[in-house]
């Protein structure tokens, strides 16, 4: 019975070693040692409980003694990999089957393939369900998300996945993973470019902008060879207009009008600060465009802005506030 346990104990000690996401462009993931902060510890466990296991067959054919007779092999466990096959998916949702087959989803509309760069973050915590609900894109698309990372946040981006299949949104029929923009683009109809470097500190801007142009420069590379052809993009990362503008250039194949910065942000704090000064409500404030990233050489531009269909300076005649006060209340 002892050695029955330890043959036991080292079976599942080298099955633990082997199990591994195949993954081009992506190291082995190995458990840490130092203790792990909450969200990460948990996911850390459970990771190790979700493994996909390879796949593995019994050969069960008998073999043939020199006398004639037949004597049954052992249990031999050999691992089977086909080449030829298309890679699964991380987790059990996947495009095997036709959704015209379902009531259900008989009026669904077809699959659509979104990209999202910077999956692993806290950002994309918050979109990635709303989009797997069918809050964004309606309650009749059925999506499949494809998510990218990096080396260093590709444990995280795991734990990401599996969230997302405890979910079960019903519209949420792919989760794939990845760290290399030549395959999380393939065939996107839309690109969500959230992952960006943060500006750390004693770090000079222009060190952040040529760190974060390398990283944009390769994603519109990307995009420009594998998405689709009629690909939205989307970029959020800082400094947003800037990599969005890196990005493009680097697309040329694109259409650039599908390019776009959401420096909402800053719109709507421009738009608030001038329906306040008119004593408007903010929809009645329309035009407003934002010049720059969001820094102290940012430009609202009120010039074209327009409150209740009139232009700003006929509703606000304060120019000095018009070119200083509020110009500053948007750049901070």
């Amino acid at each position: 019975a002892l050695s029955l346990s330890l043959s036991h104990l080292l079976c599942s000690k080298m099955a633990l070693s082997r199990l591994s996401t195949a993954h081009t462009d992506t190291k082995v993931v190995t458990l840490r040692e130092t203790p792990l902060p909450g969200h990460a510890a948990r996911v850390s466990r459970v990771k190790l409980l979700r493994r996909h296991p390879p796949r593995v067959l019994c050969s069960v054919a008998p073999k043939t003694s020199l006398d004639g007779s037949q004597v049954q092999s052992p249990f031999v466990p050999s691992t089977v990999a086909d080449p030829t096959k298309k890679r699964e998916c991380f987790g059990v949702f996947s495009t095997t089957y036709d959704l015209k087959a379902e009531e259900k989803t008989k009026s669904w509309k077809t699959l659509i393939n979104i990209a999202v760069s910077g999956a692993a973050g806290m950002i994309s915590n918050h979109l990635l369900f709303k989009l797997a609900s069918g809050e964004v894109f309606g309650p009749d698309q059925p999506i499949a998300l494809k998510l990218m990372g990096s080396e260093r946040s590709f444990q995280a981006l795991e734990g990401v996945a599996m969230e997302l299949e405890d979910s079960l949104y019903p519209l949420l029929r792919e989760v794939s993973i990845g760290i290399n923009p030549y395959e999380v683009f393939q065939d996107a109809e839309w690109a969500l470019l959230i992952g960006a470097k943060p500006r750390g500190p004693g770090m000079e801007r222009a060190s952040l902008l040529d760190v974060n142009g390398q990283i944009f420069a390769e994603q519109g590379r990307a995009l420009n060879a594998v998405a689709s052809r009629n690909v939205k993009v989307i970029v959020v990362g800082n400094p947003c207009n800037t990599n969005a503008l890196i990005c493009l250039k680097n697309a040329p194949d694109l259409p650039a009008k599908n390019f776009h910065a959401l420096t909402r942000l800053d719109e709507n704090r421009a738009k608030c600060q001038l329906a306040l000064k008119a004593g408007v409500f903010y929809d009645k404030v329309s035009n407003v465009t934002i010049w720059g990233n969001h820094s102290t050489t940012q430009v609202p531009d009120f010039l074209n802005a327009k409150i209740n269909g009139l232009p700003v300076k006929e509703v606000i005649t304060d120019t000095k506030w018009l070119e200083e006060e509020f110009t500053e209340m948007v750049q901070n």
